[in-house]
């Protein structure tokens, strides 16, 4: 254990009376040492609750003779940043959350961690740690919040973004915009729908990172105070038996990881992450290799935001075991250790279906007949990109290119009324690099959406999307604009043609002499946090990690 360097000899007895004056006794630190690395905060709901649930596992890691200690890190609540300067600060959070876990575990030599995450990037941040560190671990999500209500339906954060294009179109008052706010966010809990939280508290769990059945719990049931005690039990076997975070995450689980994402028509972030997460586990992952599964994949489920339903009614329907079940009739996973001590296929053996059931279909009766997203190359994307396939059934989109150097331009745009149908919505500076940050384009998709424009425009962006976006939209255009790729070089009423079947995205023009002649702009200057990520940030296309100026290429491994 690493911890018991604190046992063994008089030079450590500085360490011990450390620990003795933060509390610890001289029996708690017979004990192995066990981080619990919180993600709480009071800023939002996705988190809020995580305090509480803190005390949990660490009442489940002390019924199973290790001394527990809480540390927190911080959180960017995506759905307040939105549409702001502040949305720059998500992204980077990620790499803040994992160095900084990575950092206390390290700097005071814990014998194995469980991470409590919520919001969108505690729940890659944290996992990215574990990887890095590969001692004893696990994740544990905080839950799924349950859905408001509105004019008698369930209703989510994504449909208040939707009201803001709906209350500038003039299709609702002051009042009905009011009333819905007061009502879409009911408690703790992260964002309802397959959104990135629920979309990647899921995928963790197929990873073999999480217990399966245990993410899926929502915030504030009463069976999440069990599940945390459970973990806090669980995490105490990894340590006991050494089972260590590159031993379950494996090309095999990062596969099931994919599928799942695809089977759900989760958000297109979950390339972005499983990159990150492949990186510092150091197995090699493409964005191409996420095509081939997501086109054998059907989607299953019927989840917000191109379905009907929320996380909530999934996790009633049968939940992960369910949907695994199905994927595995299918062939679509294979079998591989998970945190909970038995295999994805034991697990999956446990499946119940609620009867009548809508939200999960039968394996041979998909919603969909491939998964949520696809890997798209061209002239305007040599290093790929992500387009989203959830809520549309378009195969094909050819329209003129609207060019707008950031989200701020674009949002204004369509909230004037000058975006019409068959346009190409185009965003840059947006990227990694160029943001910095790669900020989601939820306000500018919302925005579309309530003034009915979600299935006649397509959205093209170096910048990322909301998991709560839906319709044509294509993101991560790599290279980015800031790096001299195409995309710097597109200019209003440029043919743009995006066809699925071919996996292509291409301008009618030739960019590149353009590029000769030109050159990316000036990016506005920027210091603190976001200058050192803008100096250290990959490309999209390799997960938007950050690593040593002399490391160009993303071999894998992390530190």
């Amino acid at each position: 254990m690493r911890s018991d360097t604190l046992k063994k000899g008089p030079s450590r007895a500085p360490a011990r009376a450390m620990l003795k004056g933060a509390g610890f006794s001289d029996a708690d630190l017979e004990k192995p040492l066990v981080g619990v690395a919180n993600t709480w905060s009071e800023i939002s709901p996705c988190n809020v609750h995580l305090r509480a649930l803190a005390e949990k596992v660490k009442a489940g890691i002390r019924e199973a003779g290790g001394t527990p200690i809480e540390f927190n890190t911080i959180v960017v609540t995506d759905g307040m940043a939105m549409g702001t300067e502040g949305m720059r600060a998500s992204l980077v959070s990620r790499e803040v959350i994992a160095d900084s876990i990575e950092l206390f575990t390290m700097g005071h030599m814990l014998d194995g961690v469980i991470a409590l995450s919520g919001c969108d990037k505690t729940i890659p941040g944290t996992v990215m740690a574990l990887a890095r560190l590969n001692i004893p671990a696990l994740m544990l999500y905080g839950g799924t919040i349950a859905p408001g209500r509105y004019n008698d339906r369930d209703v989510t954060i994504q449909d208040v973004f939707e009201a803001v294009g709906a209350h500038a179109a003039g299709k609702m008052s002051d009042k009905e915009l009011k009333v819905l706010e007061d009502h879409a966010c009911p408690g703790a809990g992260a964002c309802g729908g397959q959104y990135t939280a629920n979309t990647m508290a899921i995928a963790i769990a197929f990873l073999g990172m999480s217990p399966i059945g245990a993410n899926e719990v929502p915030a504030t049931d009463p069976r999440k105070d069990d599940v945390a005690r459970a973990c806090g039990r669980d995490v105490m076997r990894l340590i006991r038996d050494d089972v260590r975070p590159k031993s379950l995450i494996t090309r095999d689980s990062i596969e099931n990881a994919i599928t799942v994402a695809a089977a759900t028509a989760g958000s297109t972030n979950v390339v972005l992450h499983m990159l990150a997460i492949a990186y510092e586990a150091g197995i090699a992952l493409r964005i191409d290799d996420f095509d081939p599964v997501s086109a054998r994949t059907p989607v299953l489920t019927d989840l917000k935001p191109g379905g009907h339903f929320t996380a909530v009614d999934m996790y009633r329907a049968g939940g992960e075991r369910l949907l695994g079940a199905r994927l595995k009739e299918l062939g679509l996973l294979k079998d591989a250790p998970t945190a909970s001590g038995r295999t994805l296929f034991q697990e999956l053996a446990d499946a119940k279906e609620a009867p009548g059931q809508q939200v999960v279909r039968p394996a041979r009766s998909p919603f969909k007949p491939r998964g949520g997203f696809a890997i798209l190359r061209g002239s305007l994307a040599p290093e790929g990109c992500v387009l989203k396939l959830a809520g549309h059934d378009r195969e094909t989109h050819v329209g003129p290119a609207r060019v707008f150097n950031g989200e701020e331009e674009c949002f204004a745009a369509v909230q004037a009324g000058k975006i019409q149908p068959k346009d190409v919505l185009v965003i840059r500076y947006e990227g990694p690099r160029g943001g910095p940050g790669m900020r989601e384009m939820l306000g500018v998709t919302a925005a579309l959406i309530g003034r009915g424009l979600g299935d006649s425009v397509a959205l093209v962006t170096d910048g990322r999307f909301s998991g709560a976006t839906y319709g044509m939209m294509a993101g991560h255009v790599s290279p980015e604009a800031a790096r001299g790729g195409p995309i710097a070089f597109v200019q209003e009423g440029d043919t743009i043609t995006i066809d699925v079947a071919a996996r292509r995205i291409d301008v009618d023009a030739d960019l590149a002499a353009r590029a000769r002649h030109g050159a990316p702009r000036a990016h506005p200057a920027v210091g603190g946090a976001l200058a050192k990520y803008a100096a250290l940030v990959s490309s999209a296309s390799e997960g938007a990690v950050t690593r040593p100026p002399q490391a160009t290429s993303t071999s894998p491994g992390g530190s």
